[in-house]
């Protein structure tokens, strides 16, 4: 499809005056939040070849073998207004996903999206010529990139509104949801506790560090699923062959330090900063927290090779 760089709008919450935000607030005090986005809005892709240099769309990958990106592949359709236009979200948006504000387009994006509508329009209901008019555009954001991506929006006032029943983030996957929650209640695992109910399930708020956070276990997954294809063991639960080396830790084997350094450096827009030096693939130990890293980190249990 037409891929195109999109944006998704945060505003900060507090957690002191917002007890859903608090259970999803990961600890900070203030923190970016977005509410047009949850983590089933959104899939993972891995592009390859999809690295760039300093002069366009030169290749960079120097023959290297698994050389490319992962993708946050936006997978529903977002508001296509300012957040206080709710009473808009049933107009088609002109990028699906993301916030779909037009200065994200380059003039020549412009001008193919106008082409295919134009097409569209002249067609009418015959689906045979639909097809024949290109593809939507489609939002995308680079997962090593996530946050320059991020974009603040203020005052507050969207926060706290309710969009259309049908268009509620994760819309395309309510009934999968609504199901979780149904097994949540049935094991009584959260009795007593609305509030944290309410924060897993209703999605008011989407803080930007569980944004990057599902986004990577999201992609760590995908590949694992594809790595063990038929001979990965129904009944296991969690990872079998690769994993996140940053999120996938537990309390009896802390993370290494180099993971901490290397996932400040993918929050603070540095993989893009310093591009050159990160795809010139002298020094690999950042490149999965910068999104390029195919097969993420293997996990050491295993001894055959990926």
């Amino acid at each position: 499809p037409f891929l195109i760089p999109s944006f998704v709008r945060v505003s900060y919450v507090s957690e002191e005056n917002n007890k859903v935000a608090k259970w999803r607030m990961h600890g900070d005090f203030f923190h970016p939040a977005a509410w047009e986005i949850c983590k089933d809005s959104f899939d993972m892709s891995w592009i390859p070849g999809s690295l760039s240099g300093s002069g366009g769309v030169s290749d960079v990958c120097h023959g290297e073998k698994e050389c490319g990106q992962w993708w946050v592949y936006f997978a529903e359709e977002q508001m296509p207004t300012t957040p206080e236009i709710y009473a808009n979200e049933v107009t088609a948006p002109i990028v699906q996903g993301g916030s779909n504000y037009i200065y994200m387009l380059t003039e020549r994006q412009r001008q193919e999206i106008v082409k295919v509508k134009v097409c569209l329009h002249a067609v009418g209901d015959d689906k045979t010529k639909k097809e024949q008019c290109g593809d939507s555009p489609q939002g995308v954001i680079p997962l090593g990139d996530l946050e320059s991506f991020l974009m603040n929006f203020t005052p507050n006032t969207a926060l706290g509104k309710k969009h259309s029943s049908n268009r509620s983030p994760g819309y395309s996957r309510a009934e999968e949801r609504e199901l979780d929650r149904a097994k949540v209640k049935e094991r009584k695992q959260l009795k007593d506790q609305e509030d944290i109910e309410k924060a897993l399930f209703d999605y008011t708020i989407y803080p930007a560090a569980l944004f990057h956070k599902d986004a990577t276990i999201k992609a760590a997954r995908a590949r694992d699923f594809v790595i063990t294809g038929a001979k990965r063991d129904p009944s296991a639960v969690g990872p079998q062959k690769v994993k996140s080396g940053y999120y996938d830790v537990t309390i009896t084997k802390p993370r290494q330090s180099q993971w901490a350094w290397c996932q400040a450096i993918s929050r603070k827009g540095l993989c893009t900063l310093y591009a050159d030096y990160f795809r010139s693939f002298v020094d690999d130990r950042c490149l999965e927290s910068c999104g390029m890293r195919k097969n993420w980190s293997k996990i050491e249990r295993l001894t055959d090779e990926l």
